[in-house]
């Protein structure tokens, strides 16, 4: 349920130069099996997991590295092809879909849900992450743990030049982003800058995302029935996980 905007910018602007985005992709991929290191995980044993907003599997892998079979969900057929070509002979089921039906394709209760790198930020409204975390809740197994990682765009707003980030440069391509604040969004301009046919060619594509609080989140996981743990990410982003009791 991420907005027609975000769906939108991921196919035809971001998700074509997301391994590149990336940078060394084999590290990426490091970097996502210490971030469920951290986690505290169940036993994998025959266990199911789900990974929500899987992209390019940096975590679905990590997880099915771990014996779990995986569930990985997301918008991009694109980023979804690219899962498949990284992860064939893993247990891994790809499907592109709305986030929130996750349980449609989901038979077993899961051991572990995971929604890491600021996917929440990018479904539609509050309500839509409220429905997302109650699905959750009802879905784990008994001591299952789920795990969110996302960007704090509640608490402080970037102002002046701070609001303008370089998040990639090499000698043919250069993505820039700008972010916009309003009241419960930030509107994320992402500017790709790239070499071709000797020229530098622009292209700017832009989508909102949620301004969610992390206390906001742990509360509702939280009335859902969570006992909650709240960490970062070595990158800055916010860590809330929270364990089925």
């Amino acid at each position: 349920m991420q907005t027609a905007a975000a769906t939108r910018h991921y196919q035809t602007h971001l998700a074509p130069i997301y391994s590149w985005m990336l940078g060394d992709i084999e590290a990426a991929f490091a970097r996502a099996a210490a971030e469920l290191e951290e986690l505290r995980l169940p036993p994998a044993a025959a266990a199911v997991a789900v990974d929500l907003g899987a992209g390019l599997g940096l975590h679905a892998r990590a997880l099915a590295d771990r014996g779990f079979s995986v569930t990985a969900i997301d918008s991009s057929e694109l980023l979804l092809d690219e899962l498949r070509s990284r992860c064939a002979a893993l247990p891994i089921v790809a499907i592109n879909a709305d986030l929130v039906d996750f349980r449609d394709f989901v038979k077993w209760q899961p051991a572990v849900i995971v929604c890491m790198g600021d996917t929440l930020t990018h479904l539609p409204s509050f309500a839509a992450v409220e429905k997302l975390l109650a699905a959750v809740a009802v879905s784990l197994a008994p001591g299952g743990v789920f795990a969110a990682t996302f960007r704090d765009y509640a608490t402080k707003a970037l102002e002046g030049d701070r609001r303008f980030i370089l998040v990639r440069a090499d000698e043919r391509r250069i993505l820039t982003c700008f972010l916009e604040y309003s009241q419960d969004f930030v509107t994320v301009h992402d500017v790709l800058t790239e070499r071709r046919d000797g020229e530098w060619q622009q292209r700017v594509s832009s989508y909102p995302k949620l301004r969610l609080a992390p206390e906001w989140v742990a509360s509702k996981l939280i009335a859902n029935g969570l006992e909650i743990r709240r960490g970062a990410t070595q990158s800055g982003m916010v860590r809330i996980v929270g364990v089925k009791i």
